[in-house]
């Protein structure tokens, strides 16, 4: 534990609502929900407005509908909320070369290291000087907590929600925590604080008076030793700056069971292609590939296959999958489906190219049989040429003049309106609002799904540039941020975020 609040920890507030809200003028100060929109989808995050009336994360959007019917419900954009992370860890960047991030709107900061507090009165002004800047530079509000420890540091953010700061002096740790249930201790889910209640403690005080040997005796050594001691206010955890990634997936669930094999083939193939591209992304390469699959009935199989050696090449991947797909009764309807990598690393085997050549030999050798010997392999190509493409050839025709899904929330750009935002679509129309970060709430115009001059945009960035730095004809809204300095003469560099002319 440290004598001064050194640890920050940030949270953004209601983060992906608030960036939607700060985006779409017409938004700001009514319920917004983002998250999936199906019949299956849950609630990513929900604005202040819309928790007044009980909608929350990890909830069923049905459910959200049902209690807040008149709210914004859209769909995540996630490329707007990775350029706005991105601003945010470079002001953390800024104070401190150890700085954890814990999602894109999270992370501790060691004050200490970087020089900018050693004490209650600097800490306590590097956090609000923090917060200017995030709404400066974003447009968005953040939550701060400053602590002695990264546990207490996090409470402090969570008590000091929306839009503020608290500091916990070194000292007031017991007295501070002693009311406070079980569950706001880290490593205390449900089971574990169903476990504590049965057993007489429900608060942080309970748990210190039953003792680090009763706790154990409940708990196990290794967790018993552990609560006790976060109970007791102890949290000697370091700021990290590089964690590592132990694994990379992705995962979809349909609003329709699945029940044809081959499509629940090509679903697989354009996971383990996304997969593929986040693991590139992130630098690695893997070894084990992951296959998981929720059945109708909620049952959920998992399947791994480890390689010869790690790999990033998606034809290793996809074949993987599919052979583990292959082991898999899908018969009864499939409703979740996920592809993931383990066991990563930072080099690729270069045998491995040869190896998913050979593999994919035998699979077109095996679909062919003596039957068709000497006939065009056309589905051999399927690995070179990328899981959908090639997964869909033979399947179905492809529709000529398919209808274009507009989803609720996404960018739009019309050749006489402007730039806007997708309020809702069907029955062949899509119905726009024409508005800015920077405008008043705009109009709304419905048009034809085909219509030829409505394409999808880019996001535009939530904080214009000011006047005094654009060029003559230059718009407000810019296709990358230059550097910028802040009041205390801190130069920020904001992340690039493309617009449309």
């Amino acid at each position: 534990m440290r004598s001064a609040p050194t640890i920050l920890h940030l949270d953004m507030d209601a983060f992906f609502a608030a960036a939607e809200q700060a985006a779409k003028p017409s938004l700001r100060g009514k319920p917004v929900v983002v998250g999936g929109l199906g019949p299956r989808g849950v609630v990513a995050t929900a604005s202040y407005e819309a928790r007044r009336f009980g909608v929350h994360s990890a909830m069923p959007m049905a459910q959200a509908r049902r209690l807040a019917p008149n709210a914004a419900y859209l769909v995540p954009r996630f490329s707007l909320y990775r350029t706005v992370s991105e601003q945010v860890m470079e002001l953390l960047g800024r104070l401190s070369p150890l700085v954890e991030p814990l999602s894109l709107d999270e992370a501790f900061v060691d004050l200490e290291a970087g020089g900018v507090a050693d004490d209650s009165a600097s800490a306590r002004e590097t956090g609000e000087r923090l917060r200017a800047q995030i709404r400066t530079f974003t447009g968005l509000t953040g939550s701060v907590g400053l602590a002695g420890s990264k546990m207490l540091a996090k409470i402090a953010s969570e008590q000091a929600k929306p839009d503020g700061l608290v500091l916990i002096e070194p000292g007031t740790e017991r007295e501070l925590l002693g009311p406070m249930s079980v569950r706001t201790l880290p490593g205390v889910g449900p089971a574990t604080g169903e476990h504590l209640r049965r057993a007489g403690m429900t608060t942080v005080a309970e748990l210190a008076e039953a003792g680090e040997d009763e706790l154990v005796r409940l708990l196990g050594r290794a967790h018993g030793t552990s609560l006790f001691r976060m109970a007791m206010g102890y949290d000697d955890r370091p700021v990290v700056a590089e964690r590592d990634t132990k694994s990379v997936s992705v995962e979809d669930t349909f609003d329709v069971d699945l029940h044809d094999r081959v499509r629940v083939r090509i679903e697989v193939e354009r996971l383990a292609d996304r997969c593929v591209q986040r693991l590139r992304a992130s630098g690695h390469s893997g070894r084990t590939i992951v296959l998981k699959v929720r059945r109708y009935d909620f049952s959920t199989l998992t399947r791994s296959e480890t390689l010869r050696g790690p790999t990033d090449d998606p034809s290793v991947v996809r074949e993987a999958a599919g052979r583990l797909l292959e082991a898999v009764d899908t018969t009864g309807g499939v409703r979740l489906l996920g592809v993931g990598v383990t066991g990563l690393t930072d080099y690729t085997q270069e045998d491995l190219f040869a190896q998913a050549a050979a593999d994919e030999q035998a699979a077109a050798d095996d679909r062919a049989g003596p039957a068709h010997e000497g006939a065009p392999e056309v589905e051999g190509d399927h690995g070179a040429q990328g899981g959908e493409e090639a997964a869909g050839a033979g399947v179905a025709e492809p529709v000529a003049h398919a209808e274009r899904r507009w989803a609720a929330g996404h960018d739009v750009r019309h050749a006489q309106y402007g730039a806007g935002w997708v309020q809702g679509s069907g029955v062949g129309r899509v119905t726009v609002r024409f508005e800015e970060p920077g405008s008043p709430p705009g109009r709304v115009r419905t048009f034809r799904v085909d219509d030829p001059d409505l394409e999808p945009s880019d996001p535009l960035p939530l904080v214009p540039l000011p006047e005094k730095e654009q060029a003559p004809g230059q718009s407000s809204w810019p296709a990358t941020r230059p550097k910028e300095v802040s009041p205390d003469g801190v130069g920020v560099s904001g992340a690039s975020e493309r617009s449309r002319p």
